[in-house]
C-alpha cells in the first residue's frame, strides 16, 4: 500500500509540475517559497484526485448495476498506478495535450479490466464508468484551478485621469 501512495504522490507532483512550471516561466520574479508551496499543494491535490479515480468509477458502477456488486471495491495496485505515473511524468506541455490524453485513455483502459471483473459489468460499461469518473474529476479540478487563478490574480486599478 505504501508503494501505491508513493507512486500516486509522485504522479501528482509530476502532473502539477507539468501544469505549473510553464506558467512560472512567464513570471520570472516569483519567490521560490511560493513556487515550492504551489507545487507541493498542487501535487497533493492531483494525487488525491488520482486516488479518487477508482473509487469514483466504482461508485458509478454501483449505480449502473441493479444489485450492488460484491466485494470491497476497486483500488489502485502498483501495477495499475505505474502507467498513471508514466502518464503524469509525460504531462509536460512540450509533448502536447493529445499525447497526454492518449496516455490517460490507456490508463483508464487498464483500470476498466479490474472494474469489470469486480463489479460484474461488461468491459465497455466499466470503461464508460472509468471514463465518466475521470472526466468528472478532471472537470472539477479544472474548475478549482480556474477559481484559484481568478482569486489569486492581483487586480489592477485603473486611473480615472
Amino acid at each position: 500500500m505504501s508503494a501505491v501512495v508513493v507512486l500516486l504522490v509522485f504522479a501528482g507532483w509530476s502532473e502539477a509540475a507539468g501544469r505549473i512550471l510553464p506558467l512560472l516561466a512567464h513570471r520570472p520574479g516569483m519567490p521560490r517559497t511560493l513556487v515550492g508551496g504551489s507545487l507541493l499543494v498542487a501535487g497533493l491535490v492531483e494525487a488525491a484526485v488520482f486516488a479518487l479515480w477508482p473509487l469514483t468509477a466504482w461508485t458509478l458502477a454501483e449505480l449502473v448495476v441493479s444489485a450492488p456488486p460484491p466485494g470491497d471495491g476497486l483500488a489502485w495496485t502498483p501495477g495499475l498506478v505505474a502507467p498513471l505515473m508514466l502518464a503524469a511524468v509525460l504531462a509536460f506541455p512540450l509533448l502536447g495535450p493529445l499525447l497526454h490524453m492518449l496516455l490517460f485513455v490507456g490508463v483508464g483502459a487498464t483500470l476498466a479490466d479490474p472494474l469489470a471483473t469486480a463489479s460484474g459489468l461488461g468491459w465497455w460499461a466499466a470503461a464508460g464508468c472509468v471514463a465518466l469518473a475521470g472526466a468528472g474529476l478532471g472537470v472539477a479540478v479544472e474548475a478549482v484551478r480556474r477559481l484559484v487563478v481568478r482569486i489569486s490574480t492581483p487586480r489592477t486599478t485603473e486611473s480615472i485621469a
